[in-house]
């Protein structure tokens, strides 16, 4: 009777229309070829893929005219220039011969964005936590409507906001800072006009705030539902289903979106120019006007610089700020790409 039966250990013929693609498994489906699954086999495919490749191509050719332009204008500038570049702290270079620096330029972009970073950053983060996964969805809109209508201000609303309105309420916030940490001296007081570095981290963390809130929403809806239902089920509270599944998988769009907040608040020209009281000092105190910005100099000095030597001087720190640029969202890639593996989601 045995014999009659068909053998346990062997296959069922597949299915008609169903190749096998090895004796070890049969009833599996065909992979498709390699240029079919890239996309590649038909026209349209290649012609999207052309233009996607030539896009990127330009984007690079673009960057580096840029970056060609800017070193070789610089390198004029440079090789006139009597002061050392980097640790000057004067800006003359209408004189004969020219004599200018950046150390001044350097701190004020530094710590002004330093400032803004550590004030946006984390609230960026809470609101895009708030709206994903604490606001009611008839709460959540609106609030992520008025976040995006952030971002669309023009700069020199923010400014002219901020000279009239930020600047005279400041006060208060700068004595309180005084009283409490003026003995660190960097929060010293010293009287007058708010229009320090710190009045241009607040002004700038509020206009990077909408753009870091954003990316992070968006990185935050896509964590799989399952990570997180799988985490509710073993009993986890809902800020623990944030800390083990949500802020792993975001952690590489979070970091994303804070170097753009960054670019913004490193570039920014005149929200700044229209707060800041510059001085070609570097002062201990936060609180103290003085110090500059890469952008708001040449923003303000662009006018007064006379003849190439002075707009060249110009192009010359606006080569360290592209270069400064470059080196944050490069380090930023290595961030990621060292954390990917942890994140849950692709760089």
């Amino acid at each position: 009777m045995m014999s009659e039966t068909t053998p346990q250990h062997e296959n069922p013929p597949p299915p008609d229309g169903i190749r096998t693609t090895g004796a070890d498994a049969p009833g599996d489906l065909p992979r498709a070829p390699l240029a079919e699954a890239r996309g590649t086999g038909r026209i349209g495919d290649k012609i999207f893929l052309g233009l996607s490749r030539g896009a990127g191509v330009t984007l690079l050719v673009i960057m580096a005219a840029i970056a060609g332009f800017l070193a070789i204008r610089a390198s004029h500038a440079l090789s006139a220039n009597e002061g050392n570049f980097l640790t000057t702290f004067t800006w003359d270079a209408n004189a004969n011969p020219p004599v200018f620096g950046i150390a001044v330029l350097l701190f004020g972009t530094v710590v002004s964005s330093i400032i803004a970073m550590a004030l946006a950053v984390p609230i960026a983060i809470a609101i895009a936590l708030f709206i994903t996964h604490y606001a009611p969805r008839r709460l959540s809109g609106p609030i992520a409507y008025v976040i995006d209508l952030l971002a669309a201000i023009p700069s020199i609303v923010y400014g002219l906001w901020g000279g009239l309105f930020l600047v005279p309420h400041l006060e208060g916030l700068y004595k309180w800072l005084d009283d409490y940490l003026g003995w660190t001296k960097i929060f010293a007081y010293h009287d007058g006009a708010a229009r320090s570095l710190f009045t241009v981290g607040i002004l700038l963390a509020i206009m990077i705030l909408p753009i870091i809130t954003s990316v992070s929403r968006e990185v935050f809806r896509q964590v799989p539902r399952m990570h997180e239902e799988a985490a509710l089920a073993l009993g986890a509270t809902r800020w623990e289903v944030i800390r083990m599944s949500v802020l792993p998988f975001g952690r590489s769009g979070v970091i994303s979106a804070s170097m753009l907040g960054l670019g913004r608040a490193l570039g920014e020209t005149m929200a700044v120019a229209t707060v800041l009281s510059p001085s070609w000092d570097i002062v201990p105190s936060v609180l103290d006007a003085g110090g500059g910005t890469f952008a708001q100099n040449i923003a303000s000095s662009f006018k007064e610089a006379s003849g190439d030597m002075g707009k060249d001087a110009l192009i010359a720190s606006g080569l360290v700020l592209f270069v400064i640029t470059l080196v944050v969202n490069g380090a930023a890639r290595l961030v990621i790409a060292r954390r990917k593996e942890y994140s849950g989601a692709n760089a």
